[in-house]
């Protein structure tokens, strides 16, 4: 098991004040969970705490923007993309403004926070905004590589983080670039196409189904707008069947995206698994994996099911 993608957004933000001092971090009253704090305590001159008001912190982030600055701007998911919703509409994504809003503890992984912290509409949210880039890191070293490739680019990004531990996925040589996906493992039977903690969930249902003889591609798909759709119209011709995975509601999601592109170019039989039109609910995160049927036994049954449309 490696680390929390909300950890290596600390280190990340960390090593990015080393070398450029136009960073600054923002965050509302939660640095210790973000993980903002290792950048706080580094740079105490460019963290500015907010307090509980995520909506200003936004409005500060896009005015520090507008001056020439390069803001992070954090707080957990359902304040950063629910909450504060109507200012990164208006203030950050029309006026095009180069903030970044990285957030941690999304999807039902928060665990025994229970459903009102579960965000899992934040993707279908950030998504349709025009202008913005949504980033959903698999692990740490994607995490990494994401918060290094957003504080080069100048716009809107939205960089999705849980708070559980996750297993590494990426390559030590990996490097982020927006609208490429990474192909996990090979296959030629059914394509699983996954994001987040999901990633690491289809590679496991991969290694099942491989020993019952069943060939399934993996693909992780960190950069859900743009997205990577030259890898999912091959998938499709090559593998005849896609199968999203994602810790978020299957209506507007990665599922959502991926269905866009092959209705409009090459409809395939597909499938999603995320959650359905629930919110979530408190309990330990392994135990609501299982009962919303986010587990690598669902993948298996949910990729032989769909097999069998072809």
């Amino acid at each position: 098991m490696g680390k929390a993608t909300r950890d290596a957004y600390g280190e990340a933000l960390k090593e990015l004040g080393a070398v450029n001092p136009d960073i600054v971090v923002l965050d509302a009253d939660l640095s210790a969970s973000t993980k903002t704090q290792v950048f706080a305590k580094a740079y105490p001159n460019r963290f500015f705490d907010t307090g509980i008001a995520e909506a200003n912190m936004m409005g500060i982030a896009a005015g520090l923007a507008a001056a020439g600055k390069i803001p992070f701007a954090s707080t957990f998911a359902v304040f950063g993309a629910g909450r504060a919703y109507e200012q990164i509409r208006n203030s950050i994504c029309y006026p095009k403004l180069n903030v970044k809003v990285a957030v941690t503890h999304a999807g039902l992984t928060v665990g025994e926070d229970g459903a009102t912290h579960q965000m899992l509409e934040d993707i279908t949210l950030m998504r349709a905004l025009p202008n913005m880039t949504v980033i959903v890191p698999s692990d740490a070293k994607e995490t990494k590589e994401a918060v290094k490739w957003a504080a080069s680019y100048n716009g809107p990004v939205y960089i999705r983080m849980g708070r559980a531990k996750c297993d590494d996925i990426m390559p030590e040589n990996y490097i982020f670039k927006p609208g490429k996906s990474f192909e996990v493992c090979p296959g030629t039977d059914i394509t699983i196409i996954a994001c987040g903690i999901m990633t690491a969930k289809a590679k496991k249902a991969h290694d099942l189904l491989e020993a019952e003889g069943i060939s399934a591609r993996v693909i992780n798909m960190g950069s859900i707008k743009p997205i990577d759709e030259d890898a999912i119209l091959r998938a499709a011709l090559e593998t005849g069947a896609i199968l999203t995975c994602e810790e978020h509601t299957v209506k507007g999601g990665l599922g959502g995206a991926v269905a866009e592109v092959l209705c409009l170019h090459k409809p395939v039989p597909m499938a999603m698994i995320g959650t359905e039109d629930t919110f979530g609910q408190s309990g330990k995160a392994d135990d609501l994996l299982e009962v919303y049927g986010l587990t690598p036994e669902n993948i298996v049954k949910k990729a032989k099911a769909l097999i069998a449309r072809k």
